[in-house]
């Protein structure tokens, strides 16, 4: 039915047209000119809130810094916007607050509370021309990269993030990066912390490095001749290896002991140091099947309920075409059926056996049958296939960014997770609290 005052015919769909195009016309300025004010808006808001609520805490800071070093401000070049150069203010010490100083740069318009990272002239001028889309926006107080190192699971391309920020920047996404990295910041902690290659936890010696670092050592010692065991560590493991000597034995003898989880943050925290990443085989997972893909790199899958396996290692094919399943199998079978287990493992010619039969029977599974075992590189993995599989929906991304994913796991097994993560989490900062006045007291 026509509408009073349309035209009939071509001519009235012709004059609707019109009318519907000149509303457009007029409105699209006014939303991208919204789009641009909004989230600066939201920034010169919050910064002077907070510059007034905090103004007694930063004029304590000014005197201490001053008191301190003798100064109270540091400055340091940055690149910002359409690669305008500015200086970053920051306090001059080291101690709680350091960073204050910068809610008077997104004060001014130097930076913002949410985008990429401040540049400095010498990464400006080394940046990718792919990566140039940055100079778009503002540089931000929290981006997505620092949001995620804050946590340990900085595993992307920097660069690549910054696009995906650039691209899908809102209001409210950005108020949503400022609450994550506020609390990743909190989590964090401040401060100057030592860094060392490898600390020991409740007795177990675990190797401080990146998740790169970690897939290198593994292909590497694929080109070997000897095999090598490795395992992922949590607070839970550290609590069974504290009462279980079996596993704890296997633990000192691995070859290689990864970081796995926010709990063994917080523990390095306790003891005053800095993990570099946190080194989980959920993360790694993927990575390692990507680069095995392009090494030519073989992994057997074993482990799991009947089909978990074999549907985690059809996901990973079906990403990664060129990758090497050179076999796979669930966790259910006899001691009796062992043997042939072992012996169809080796003649499948794997470099790499996962196995995912939950710690510590895995590592200790392992380390008793690793003078049997042909591949180069053997290592537990927990629940990972779960999670490859479907059977198991891996936690938001948001929520591994403000180390909460250990809630989501509570939250889709209470029945199995409740006594892991409600008694065993605060039972591991316990111990690892003894340790550290263990520690001093010697």
């Amino acid at each position: 039915m026509r509408k009073p005052g349309d035209l009939p015919g071509p001519l009235g769909k012709s004059s609707r047209f019109r009318r519907s195009w000149r509303w457009r016309r007029f409105w699209q300025p006014i939303a991208i000119l919204l789009a641009e004010l909004l989230p600066r808006l939201f920034d010169l808001i919050l910064a002077l809130v907070l510059l007034f609520l905090l103004a007694p805490f930063m004029a304590i800071r000014a005197v201490l810094a001053r008191w301190r070093t003798g100064q109270v401000i540091m400055v340091s070049d940055r690149v910002g916007r359409l690669r305008s150069p500015f200086k970053l203010l920051s306090f001059a010490d080291n101690a709680l607050g350091r960073r204050l100083p910068v809610l008077f740069n997104i004060f001014a318009g130097n930076m913002a509370f949410a985008g990429p990272r401040p540049l400095t002239p010498e990464e400006a001028r080394a940046l990718r021309p792919e990566d140039s889309i940055r100079f778009c926006i503002r540089p931000g107080l929290f981006s997505p990269h620092t949001v995620r190192h804050k946590t340990g699971i900085a595993y992307d391309d920097e660069g690549e993030l910054d696009r995906e920020f650039y691209y899908g920047e809102s209001t409210r996404g950005n108020a949503g990066l400022v609450a994550r990295g506020t609390i990743s910041s909190l989590l964090a902690g401040g401060g100057l912390r030592e860094m060392p290659e490898q600390f020991s936890l409740l007795g177990v010696r675990i190797i401080n490095t990146t998740m790169s670092e970690a897939i290198d050592w593994i292909i590497h010692r694929c080109r070997g001749t000897t095999s090598n065991l490795a395992a992922f560590v949590n607070p839970d493991c550290l609590n069974v290896a504290y009462k279980n000597s079996v596993y704890h034995d296997v633990l000192t003898n691995a070859a290689c002991v990864w970081p796995d989880g926010i709990g063994i943050n917080v523990g390095c925290r306790m003891l005053g140091l800095s993990l570099r990443e946190n080194v989980n085989g959920t993360d790694m997972f993927p990575r390692l099947c990507e680069r095995a893909a392009r090494e030519n790199i073989s992994l057997y899958l074993l482990g799991a309920r009947p089909d978990i396996a074999r549907l985690a290692a059809e996901n990973m094919r079906f990403k990664f075409p060129e990758l090497r399943i050179a076999g796979y199998r669930d966790g259910y079978f006899s001691q009796e059926d062992e043997a042939q287990v072992i012996h169809d493992i080796n003649q499948s010619g794997a470099d790499v056996l996962l196995v995912a039969f939950g710690a510590p029977k895995q590592e200790v599974w392992l380390a008793g049958r690793q003078h049997e075992l042909k591949p180069r590189v053997l290592i537990g993995v927990g629940g990972l296939f779960d999670f490859y599989s479907g059977r198991i929906p891996r936690a938001p991304v948001w929520m591994r960014e403000i180390g909460l994913e250990w809630t989501w796991r509570l939250m889709q097994e209470p029945g199995r997770m409740w006594r892991r993560y409600v008694i065993g989490n605060p039972l591991f900062l316990f111990r690892v609290y003894r340790q550290k006045l263990a520690e001093h007291s010697a």
